[in-house]
């Protein structure tokens, strides 16, 4: 006797086919399971056995032998045991042996009454499904939703085993999942407070409307009690709706990383992770990888508060993740990659008291205990970063105010909007694929996009020799440039777009005393 199912696995965020081949003998009874599963996945052996007892249905008597091909990729996680039983009772007759199962997919987790549970990772399984010509995935009854956003194949939520093995014997249908795609809204409605809360640091917002219009990574410094967080925390608000395809990859994220228990994710992330995450739960991996908060932060912002309190193994494992848009985890039992383009928004105090330079004598600091405060942010991470503001202490008359008067997050939005459809224009006249962020330019690109005037070129060269800039950090002002220059509106990048964005890589000058 010999039956086989299909299931579903994940590495790093994408599915690949798994084959569920079940066949039993006819003398001592005995249950293997093989093709290199983990704990969990050995562990079904009792699951299946005790839900199939309390669903009223007899364990086979039999030797069964159940392999999950291909037999040299490590199968993890417990969504394997719905297609395990599948097939074991199609083997033992209980399920007919003549009911055609080759384009069904089965995911799900037993538990010993029978129940079937959520697993993580189900919409990357339901689309790897669908790419390998599924018509129908059989999923649990918490992960139909995230499953229904896959257009192209059939959803059955299940709630238990017994409803299954009623539905694949024709007695009680199990009713499909509606479709998610036609109710989804992915213009931004984020819940994240308004920029109108925010009393005064009217340069601080106009840097971070230039941010969200190029996608630039942003550092905040300024005395505790000026607004870097509530002006971080908004900063979602103002960005610009995500494409179906980056809801799409992002939910992935999500799915694989245990935190959805929705369907597709429409607002952009916003992660906030406290200077004491671990360097694997930052970056991602593990004993079993997952995804970390870059990644969960994917299309999104990554906002790290108190900067130099997080600790170096932290920070400086940014760099690759800043310049490639992705992260590659290398574990002895697996390498996978995971998205990781965000924007990084940081803030910190001036010093370890907070008080350097607010314009009174507070600060206790010693210059040497500066340096060292200071030196904790390290010259490649700071050469990654596009834009550096200083808030200062907010005055009297801002807070004192009984209205909101600043501009509300949609008015933003629209320019911000109109700036990155402006771009889009400007690149597809060039030939280029839109959709681009100016932050991610290539050095090719930027030869066409970024081309400076007379005035603005020799702006730039006295900028670069005086001021000491890398070449990076060269490009970054030129791209962040482009951005002014879009958001005006302007095809050429005149003198006062360049010597805005000079502006904003002053700091270093300041608190490090070196250039940029």
């Amino acid at each position: 006797m010999l039956s086989k199912v299909y299931s579903s696995g994940v590495l790093g965020i994408e599915g690949f086919e798994v084959t569920v081949e079940c066949s039993a003998w006819d003398r001592i009874p005995a249950f293997e399971l093989v093709g290199l599963p983990d704990a969990a996945v050995k562990e079904a052996k009792n699951r299946v056995r005790a839900a199939c007892e309390n669903s009223g249905f007899v364990f086979p008597a039999l030797d069964v032998m159940v392999n999950l091909a291909p037999a040299d990729v490590k199968k993890e996680g417990t969504a394997y045991d719905l297609a395990i039983i599948t097939a074991i009772l199609q083997c033992d007759g209980v399920i007919p042996p003549d009911a055609d199962l080759s384009d069904k997919c089965f995911i799900g987790e037993l538990s010993l009454s029978g129940e079937v549970r959520a697993v993580t990772g189900v919409l990357s399984m339901a689309v790897s499904a669908r790419d390998v010509g599924k018509r129908e995935i059989y999923v649990p009854l918490e992960n139909a939703k995230e499953a229904a956003v896959v257009a192209g194949i059939t959803v059955y939520p299940v709630s238990t085993l017994k409803q299954l093995v009623e539905h694949l014997r024709g007695k009680e249908k199990i009713e499909a999942a509606p479709s998610e795609l036609a109710g989804i809204d992915l213009s931004n409605h984020s819940d994240a407070p308004d920029f109108s809360e925010v009393c005064g640091q009217l340069k601080a917002k106009r840097a971070l409307e230039i941010a969200a219009a190029g996608g630039h990574n942003v550092l905040m410094i300024g005395p505790p009690g000026t607004g870097k967080s509530m002006l971080a925390k908004r900063l979602p608000s103002i960005l610009p709706d995500m494409t179906f395809e980056e809801a799409l990859e992002t939910t992935k994220v999500h799915s694989v990383g245990g935190d959805l228990r929705v369907g597709l994710l429409t607002d952009r992330p916003f992660r906030s992770p406290h200077h004491t995450v671990s360097p694997a739960g930052f970056i991602g991996g593990g004993a079993h990888p997952r995804p970390g908060e870059i990644s969960l932060a994917h299309n999104g912002v990554l906002f790290l508060d108190e900067l130099p309190e997080f600790p170096k193994s932290v920070t400086e494992a940014l760099r690759q993740p800043l310049e490639d848009g992705v992260v590659t985890v290398i574990r002895a039992a697996a390498k996978v990659k995971y998205p990781a383009s965000f924007m990084l928004v940081c803030a910190m105090n001036p010093c370890r008291c907070g008080f350097f330079g607010d314009g009174t004598s507070r600060c206790t600091c010693s210059p040497q205990m500066r340096s060292k405060y200071l030196d904790k942010i390290s010259g490649p991470l700071l050469d990654r970063i596009d834009i550096e503001i200083e808030l200062p202490m907010v005055s009297y008359d801002d807070i004192s105010r009984k209205k909101m008067t600043g501009e509300r997050s949609e008015v933003i939005r629209a320019r911000v909007n109109a700036a990155r459809a402006f771009a889009d224009e400007r690149l597809k006249a060039a030939g280029d694929e839109p959709g681009l962020l100016n932050a991610n330019m290539s050095a090719k690109m930027m030869s066409t996009h970024c081309k400076l005037g007379e005035a603005a070129e020799a702006l730039m060269k006295n900028a670069f020799e005086s001021l000491g800039f890398s070449a990076r950090a060269h490009d970054r002002v030129l791209r962040v440039a482009r951005t002014i220059a879009d958001l005006d509106g302007s095809l050429e990048i005149t003198e006062d777009h360049v010597a805005e964005a000079i502006m904003y890589r002053a700091l270093e000058r300041k608190y490090w005393r070196r250039g940029v």
